[in-house]
């Protein structure tokens, strides 16, 4: 998996990226002093045409921690594979308890997808799915499983490139 991401690492210069907030969550630290508050954000940022990343800040106060999360999407940003507003096949990822399903949908189906996996799609531009998240909840390993996902397909393109072959040659056996 480590040199999957490596492949598809993406450097962040002059993309337009729109950021979306997915959760923000207060923590409680407590000492003998008595209780720190702190929050944590995870913020999902993409092009909306195949490059999405996501990130997680913590801060004092609301604002810093999503600004914190923006800087961290903005460094781990990812190459995805989009077919016409849909998902190259079938996929299923698990991450930590959180289990995901993803299915490619015709034209005008939309992104039938829960929350933190909805952000982590409409970022990377996919505007046709059909998608499941089984087990946890957590947002932030529902991310984290969406994006493991996302990072192991491949498109036909790639896969005839890896074999050496031609791309009628994948789809024709």
């Amino acid at each position: 998996m480590s040199e999957l991401k490596e492949k598809q690492q993406v450097r962040n210069t002059d993309l337009e990226l729109k950021d979306r907030l997915v959760a923000i969550k207060r923590v409680t630290k407590v000492t003998k002093g008595g209780r720190t508050f702190s929050f944590a954000a995870i913020v999902v940022v993409g092009d909306e045409n195949g490059i999405v990343g996501y990130g997680l800040g913590k801060a004092g106060e609301v604002a810093t921690a999503i600004q914190k999360g923006i800087e961290d999407a903005k460094k781990n940003l990812h190459k995805v594979p989009v077919l016409k507003g849909t998902i190259p096949h079938r996929q299923t990822a698990k991450y930590g308890g959180a289990d995901v399903l993803m299915i490619p949908a015709s034209h005008g189906t939309g992104v039938k997808a829960g929350g933190a996996m909805r952000a982590v799609l409409e970022s990377a531009g996919v505007k046709d799915v059909l998608a499941k998240s089984k087990g946890s909840s957590n947002p932030h390993n529902l991310v984290k499983a969406t994006m493991k996902a996302l990072l192991s397909m491949r498109d036909a393109y790639t896969v005839a490139q890896h074999r050496g072959i031609t791309v009628e040659k994948v789809f024709n056996g």
